[in-house]
């Protein structure tokens, strides 16, 4: 059982690890595009006088549309190498386009690479074996996924993310407490692996539902582990080696344009220790954005997003506090830890 989570793990990395530069580049083109275009009230940004910005909003969305296809193609290439590229690459397009999106887009490379998988294990003449892998596996798979997804997983898929949306909506203040303390928990648990990304998408997904306060809770949550642990290399340097406080500079970059992953290094250095606090961290300041009722309009987090973000000063506060929260608490913990390493440079 553990043996068969632990490649589960394997195969959604796999996917997740190739799609992370997809998610930054149309996040980031996405949200720049928005926050300078001209707002009118009641309907958001009007590109119709601004080319340039539409250009650079359709640029983003190109590469955004790739992230499930993508996603899909190479959760199905860590199953079955290349010959799982075709199909996971056709059923994550499919899931776009029957809207079930990235709960559809996991399920077609889960699907794609275990059809794959299969397929390579028949028994087959000598003179088949030189197409199988780039004629017959890429046919037949492919085939197995679409219809799959048209006919069996799609609707059922798409039908779920409606009712999570409905369910939003219906969500009183208590609840939404709940959901902002699971959701800027799985942000920081694994920094960017599978329960981030399962968290991040949900909060893309409900922007199309027209409910933005989940991606505001996202995109606090999304920054606070790496601000909160560079934040804490500068308040105690003494606590952390050289190495440890360069990564702390790096961290307070790659948190202000929002990506969770700059405080691996400080996760895989003292697990224990820093995976619980950043988890508070992020939970803390998603709920707080969730009590402000901060809504974010691009798919993407941290504060290079703040133009586009609803109640800006909630969402300030969100980011700050929880910040705070993980630099106070990673200190105080490795207080009572052992002290770190002397620098090369230490007469």
């Amino acid at each position: 059982m553990h043996a068969s989570l632990q490649r589960l793990k394997t195969y959604l990395l796999c996917g997740v690890s190739h799609v992370i530069p997809f998610v930054a580049c149309g996040g980031i083109l996405i949200a720049v595009a928005i926050a300078f275009a001209p707002m009118r009230p009641g309907t958001g940004p009007d590109f119709s006088q601004a080319p340039v910005l539409k250009l650079i909003m359709d640029i983003g969305v190109a590469a955004f549309s790739l992230v499930v296809p993508v996603l899909a193609g190479y959760i199905a290439f860590g199953m079955a190498d290349r010959p799982g590229l075709v199909p996971g690459f056709v059923g994550g397009f499919i899931s776009n386009a029957v809207g079930a999106g990235f709960l559809g887009g996991l399920a077609a490379g889960l699907l794609a690479g275990g059809v794959v998988v299969l397929l390579k294990k028949l028994p087959v003449h000598r003179l088949l074996r030189p197409i199988m892998p780039i004629l017959v596996i890429p046919v037949l798979s492919s085939l197995v996924v679409g219809l799959a997804m048209y006919g069996l997983l799609g609707a059922p898929i798409k039908g779920l993310m409606a009712w999570l949306a409905l369910a939003l909506q219906n969500l009183g203040s208590g609840n939404q407490i709940l959901l902002g303390l699971v959701l800027g928990a799985m942000i920081a648990f694994d920094m960017g692996g599978p329960v981030n990304k399962a968290a991040f998408f949900f909060g893309v997904a409900m922007i199309k539902e027209g409910h933005v306060g989940v991606m505001g809770a996202c995109a606090a949550a999304i920054c606070i582990p790496p601000l909160g642990l560079g934040l804490a290399t500068l308040l105690a340097p003494k606590r952390w080696s050289d190495s440890e406080r360069e990564s702390g500079l790096a961290a307070l970059a790659m948190g202000t344009i929002g990506i969770t992953e700059g405080a691996i290094p400080f996760a895989a250095a003292d697990p224990l220790r820093v995976i619980p606090t950043i988890m508070g961290g992020s939970a803390l300041g998603a709920v707080i954005a969730m009590l402000g009722s901060v809504g974010d309009h691009a798919p993407h987090g941290g504060l290079i997003v703040l133009p586009v973000v609803d109640h800006r000063g909630w969402y300030l506060a969100a980011i700050a506090i929880g910040t705070l929260a993980v630099a106070v608490t990673i200190n105080l913990l490795r207080a009572h830890a052992r002290p770190a390493q002397p620098s090369a440079e230490a007469p």
